[in-house]
């Protein structure tokens, strides 16, 4: 049975308009895959938490000798990391906040990128772990970010290839802060591309 686990970032939950692509991606991808499995993650209302000295050290500590609040917090990330793990596609929804992805999906990304268990350093340089993924991503802007003003794009290609998930489709919806007429051919254009994506959902 193919699994989808969705992120979405935007602090407006559902309502956000990064969400709302998402899920018009995700619609698609049921139509194709009626038996598939969804599994939505909303960092907005369970937001995981921001990595701290302590919660880094109950990664690098050997299981054995983790402290009960430590095997708390391995545990956590675990399930974080077994949850993608279980996805044989992968949406995010992520809004642009102040030039960069929100830091709820940083929080996110700081929980499941493990040495050794999602990506391992060897003699030629570092091997991502999670391989054989597709990951779309549904990036929403105010204004419009080209070039080297694109923050987003390319420390998302870096990291989701760090942990081995190198298949990866960006949709962008810019301008949606300037002015109606430029949020709705934004927005239409994006749809388009949600079309083209999975060309036979219909």
């Amino acid at each position: 049975m193919s699994t989808l686990l969705q992120i979405n970032a935007s602090l407006a939950g559902a309502n956000g308009e990064s969400s709302r692509l998402a899920q018009r991606f995700v619609a698609d991808w049921q139509a194709q895959h009626p038996e598939g499995r969804v599994i939505t993650r909303y960092l907005a209302s369970e937001p995981v938490p921001h990595l701290t000295a302590e919660r880094f050290q109950a990664f690098l500590s050997k299981p054995e000798t983790r402290t009960a609040e430590q095997r708390a917090v391995s545990d956590y990330s675990d399930a974080l990391i077994e949850e993608i793990k279980s996805a044989d596609t992968i949406v995010f929804a992520v809004p642009m906040y102040n030039f960069s992805v929100p830091s709820t999906l940083r929080a996110y990304f700081d929980h499941i990128a493990r040495n050794g268990v999602t990506f391992r350093y060897t003699a030629t340089g570092p091997e991502g772990l999670l391989k054989g993924k597709q990951a779309y991503v549904f990036i929403t802007r105010g204004g419009f970010y080209a070039d080297a003003a694109d923050t987003q794009t390319p420390y998302l290609r870096q990291f989701l290839g760090f942990i081995g998930i190198t298949d990866v489709k960006f949709v962008f919806a810019e301008g949606l802060g300037m002015g109606d007429d430029t949020r709705t051919k934004s927005l239409t254009a994006a749809h388009s591309a949600i079309e083209e994506l999975l060309p036979h959902a219909a």
